[in-house]
């Protein structure tokens, strides 16, 4: 079987054949060999052209639709035969089977971006109706009556208050996350002490962690400054270590405790942040850092988390160009490492 792969192979083939025709016809004619050798070559020729333009246009017209589709616009015929031009049928097969499977993969990705969205939304909508209900039922109960009873209006005004501001710490958080995203807080890079920093946000932290009888400990100097400088964002940093020690006081376990590790990894400093307390089960470490998910979602609420914290501490390190790790054992403790760049300072003073 003859195997055609380009369109110059098959109009050959088809004056090939008319010319094979030809000049047994006229042989048969009895007609002198030189006549028949010139409209032999002519016959060959003429067939070759003739039949090389009607099937570049026969393709050109199968394949006009196809090329519309994948490039999204009207294409002109010419372009068709451009495209056309050295290339093999087979290739342009294989080219648009390319394209047919990275569409199929654009689908899926916003088929899954779509899934993402509605739960999102979803998940936005339930974290601040909570709130919002509780707020609607506090005014309600005063309004009818509450306000004059000494023994119910301080109450639940305070509790719309704490509903007011779980609200708001939502909405902040959300709008942390936005800006991160969409890159509109550009990073401030500086260089600076991350023990001294870690220290500093573990003592703001201390008030809360007495509540639970949980020891913060920062382990990687004794005397500050230390060795420890890094160059990043001073302000989000530390607002990664305020979510992520603020996170360990609230699922820690009652006497327990948060260390804070630094370890020298050459050209980076690693950052990690441990406790004993409750852990997380396997299948949910790959979403832990999804926005509003939660592990316990009562107890979380409780605890009152936004759901947003891990995110927002996600997007900070992926912002500085690293990545943030997580182990975590049920009923052993959670461990969070993440590293920065080094900053050397004997070289930068010399």
């Amino acid at each position: 079987m003859v195997r055609i792969k380009t369109k110059e192979a098959a109009s050959l083939l088809i004056a090939s054949l008319a010319t094979v025709i030809v000049a047994v016809v006229l042989l048969l004619m009895e007609q002198q060999w030189w006549i028949t050798l010139l409209v032999a070559v002519g016959t060959f020729l003429l067939m070759a052209l003739v039949a090389l333009f009607i099937i570049r246009k026969y393709v050109a017209y199968k394949l006009k639709p196809i090329y519309s589709i994948v490039l999204s616009r009207d294409v002109h015929t010419k372009e068709v035969f451009s495209e056309l031009k050295d290339k093999r049928v087979e290739n342009i097969g294989e080219e648009l089977t390319a394209w047919a499977d990275t569409n199929d993969r654009e689908i899926a990705r916003l088929k899954e971006t779509e899934q993402f969205r509605k739960q999102y939304l979803g998940n936005v909508a339930h974290e601040l109706k909570t709130p919002i209900f509780n707020i609607q039922g506090y005014i309600l109960t005063l309004l009818d009556g509450g306000l004059e009873d000494d023994l119910i209006n301080r109450k639940y005004l305070e509790r719309t208050e704490k509903s007011i501001d779980r609200l708001i710490n939502i909405v902040n958080d959300l709008d942390t996350i936005s800006k991160l995203e969409s890159n509109m807080n550009k990073l401030y890079m500086e260089r600076f002490d991350v023990v001294a920093l870690a220290k500093e946000i573990a003592e703001q932290a201390e008030l809360e962690a007495d509540k639970k009888n949980i020891k913060i400990c920062v382990k990687g100097s004794d005397n500050l400054p230390s060795s420890f400088w890094v160059s990043a964002d001073k302000h989000y940093i530390g607002q990664v270590f305020v979510n992520l020690i603020v996170n360990s006081i609230r699922y820690g376990k009652e006497g327990g405790t948060t260390r804070i590790r630094f370890r020298d990894m050459l050209n980076k400093i690693q950052v990690e942040v441990e406790d004993n307390g409750l852990g997380m089960a396997k299948e949910d470490l790959p979403r832990i850092f999804e926005r509003f998910y939660r592990t316990d979602k009562g107890r979380s609420r409780e605890q009152g988390g936004t759901g947003l914290g891990l995110a927002i501490v996600k997007h900070i390190i992926e912002a500085h160009g690293e990545r943030i790790f997580v182990r975590s054992e049920l009923n052993v403790g959670t461990t969070f490492s993440f590293s920065l760049k080094k900053v050397d300072l004997m070289s930068n003073e010399k």
